[in-house]
């Protein structure tokens, strides 16, 4: 499902996404202790290798992070996320034909990995960190920015909200309007709802039900709701046992006009996106027989 409200072409450092089509973002957490699969790609090596099976498995972005935001999270220092992620980056750059994306608030971070060849600054915290914005609109990546009230350690500490898209559409406008006021183009953000981040069971799944109404902000949606806690709340299944929840909120997700899937299973995901995408092509195109 194209969208005539926002871009087609996502410019992301020396590559461009086409979002006519759905996108498939692959998670490498190279931390110690995030929530579905902390320590596990921490050595350079292991995450290389998680990342060329994502790409394998059809994954367009990959996602790397080297702090975690699962709520309660210890923050860490800016040398030690730069120590973890940006030897991530500089080898997926040398070996992968991949658009890399930092899961980065960090200025520092940012900039060097712009440096490396990263081509999308994913940031929780929507730039609000000191220098984060300056640093970004020096980076000239793609930005992505996300809902979220707080920090990671305190975010879930009774959030509450007359009216949660209105609070996430004002939220988005308001930070949309710092990045073009120093220079970041419209055109280079791309919009995350946050599910997860500061909101409870009910806010995220009513906010998920109107979601396409943030489609009228003209910018593209990210969604990332993979293996996340409103799925196990609603299924009673524990973190492992959460794919089939995950695909049908990525299916779901696509199908209300979102044009990139943040997941830590990509092979699957992929099959889904594909699939709708498949069916919407053929709608569009008028095929009959």
């Amino acid at each position: 499902m194209s969208s005539k409200l926002y871009p087609t072409r996502l410019p992301c450092g020396n590559r461009v996404l086409d979002l006519t089509r759905p996108h498939v973002m692959g998670i490498l957490n190279v931390t110690p202790d995030s929530f579905s699969d902390g320590g596990r790609f921490n050595q350079l090596d292991r995450a290389l290798q998680r990342a060329a099976e994502m790409v394998e498995a059809g994954a367009t972005l990959i996602d790397v992070g080297g702090e975690s935001t699962r709520p309660g999270a210890r923050l860490v220092t800016p040398t030690e996320e730069l120590e973890r992620v940006a030897p991530v980056v500089e080898a997926i750059a040398r070996e992968l034909d991949v658009v890399i994306s930092v899961d980065t608030s960090t200025p520092a971070v940012m900039r060097e990995s712009g440096r490396l060849g990263a081509g999308l600054i994913n940031d929780v915290r929507s730039l609000r960190r000191d220098g984060a914005v300056d640093a970004a609109a020096d980076t000239g990546m793609a930005i992505c920015l996300m809902h979220m009230r707080g920090e990671p350690s305190n975010m879930q500490n009774d959030p509450r909200y007359p009216d949660i898209l209105a609070e996430v559409r004002d939220f988005l406008v308001e930070r949309m309007a710092v990045c073009e006021a120093a220079g970041i183009p419209r055109e280079r953000i791309v919009l995350d709802p946050g599910f997860g981040f500061a909101k409870t069971q009910a806010h995220n799944l009513v906010l998920f039900q109107r979601m396409e109404r943030l489609l009228e902000l003209g910018c593209p949606l990210l969604v990332g709701v993979s293996r996340k806690s409103m799925i196990g709340r609603a299924l009673g299944r524990e973190v492992g046992d959460r794919l089939y929840g995950s695909l049908a909120l990525a299916a779901l997700a696509v199908s209300k006009g979102a044009r990139i899937i943040r997941v830590h299973d990509v092979a699957e995901t992929v099959d889904v996106v594909r699939m709708i995408d498949a069916v919407e092509q053929a709608k569009e195109e008028g095929l009959t027989l």
